[in-house]
């Protein structure tokens, strides 16, 4: 499994769970780019129409000698999900506050995959007190390997 693009800003906005591997629908030269780790998951999400999985606002880099036009860049692509785990989620995303974010891009036997998961919005003072964890580690972490 070749990690090709982790999406940190989920981690720090929303409290994830429920992790969910899922294939994507690329065209054409798309998984070249994707395979070459040429995608970004900043500000993309999930949405579910239509009994259908979307991946929205994803951008996949256009393919060396193909002209870049936006629209095609930042297209939707259908996630693909068995039908049972479609109707779990869209369920779980009617109750307050859920949404689905991508948290990661990842080949797999050749194939890409996207894990998704259902996220829960998070206060600024959790993300504070978060922060603030992480920098009293780090302190003790240098104050034992300086000693």
């Amino acid at each position: 499994m070749k990690i090709l693009t982790n999406n940190k800003k989920a981690y720090h906005n929303f409290f994830v769970s429920d992790l969910l591997e899922a294939g994507v629908e690329l065209k054409g030269g798309e998984i070249k780019s994707v395979s070459k780790g040429k995608i970004s998951l900043s500000d993309s999400y999930v949405e579910i129409k239509n009994g259908e999985a979307l991946l929205k606002n994803c951008y996949i880099a256009p393919v060396d000698g193909q002209s870049p036009s936006d629209s095609k860049t930042k297209q939707s692509r259908r996630l693909l999900l068995h039908k049972d785990e479609i109707i779990k989620l869209e369920r779980k995303v009617k109750e307050k506050g859920f949404s689905i974010v991508p948290t990661k891009v990842y080949m797999s036997n050749g194939k890409a995959k996207v894990e998704i998961g259902l996220a829960k919005g998070k206060k600024l003072y959790d993300k504070r007190e978060v922060l603030k964890d992480r920098a009293i580690r780090r302190d003790i972490d240098r104050a034992i390997k300086n000693d």
